[in-house]
């Protein structure tokens, strides 16, 4: 049986009334791209003076994305400048393929645990996490792995991920989401990944 998320007693903003406990296990944000070329060449290690790609905290801005992003107001990302990906999917990529996998190796944006992210495409929604406003944002295309997942996250990856690559999202509100216990909001029930928080 598939549980899902419950309607709250109050409508969320933007009228999304069904609740889920979620968790912001890990926000990364990368002011250049890491995986260019060819992906045997491997990944371009980090500048010296370059801040960490892991953050405590995001700051996401409506139509814009993630302010210090290589994807922040990039007009070829319209559409898909944050990119959600929950760590279930993840977690069960590893178990088939008998390894360890490196979450920020897949350089998404928000990883959250507790839902199935998947369910959030062509949906509104918004997350809200520490005390802050919640921050909407709407789920758009899926975002499908790239043979660079076979070299940086392990041998199978590209083919493994398909359908849990995660979900690019436009946010359509100015907010910051961190790191921790959080509350996702959305227009209709998804359901609550196995083994998650909700």
């Amino acid at each position: 049986m598939v549980r899902m998320a419950s309607v709250d007693d109050v409508a969320g903003p933007g009228d999304l009334p069904f609740r889920t406990d979620v968790e912001i296990a890990l926000l990364l944000a990368s002011r250049r791209h890491r995986y260019e070329g060819r992906p045997a060449d491997g990944a371009l290690p980090a500048l010296p003076d370059e801040p960490d790609d892991l953050r405590d905290r995001i700051e996401l801005r409506a139509g814009l994305g993630i302010v210090g992003d290589r994807y922040f107001a990039a007009r070829a990302h319209v559409h898909a400048s944050v990119t959600v990906i929950g760590l279930e999917g993840l977690e069960a990529v590893g178990a088939e393929l008998g390894v360890d996998v490196d979450p920020a190796a897949t350089r998404r944006n928000v990883f959250l645990r507790g839902v199935d992210v998947e369910a959030l495409r062509g949906e509104p929604f918004s997350l809200q996490s520490g005390g802050n406003a919640p921050v909407l944002l709407r789920g758009h295309r899926p975002a499908n792995p790239c043979a660079w997942m076979d070299h940086e996250v392990a041998p199978g990856a590209f083919r493994a991920m398909r359908g849990r690559g995660g979900v690019r999202c436009d946010p359509e509100s100015d907010g910051v989401l961190t790191l921790g216990p959080a509350v996702l909001r959305t227009a209709r029930p998804v359901p609550v990944a196995l083994g998650g928080a909700g």
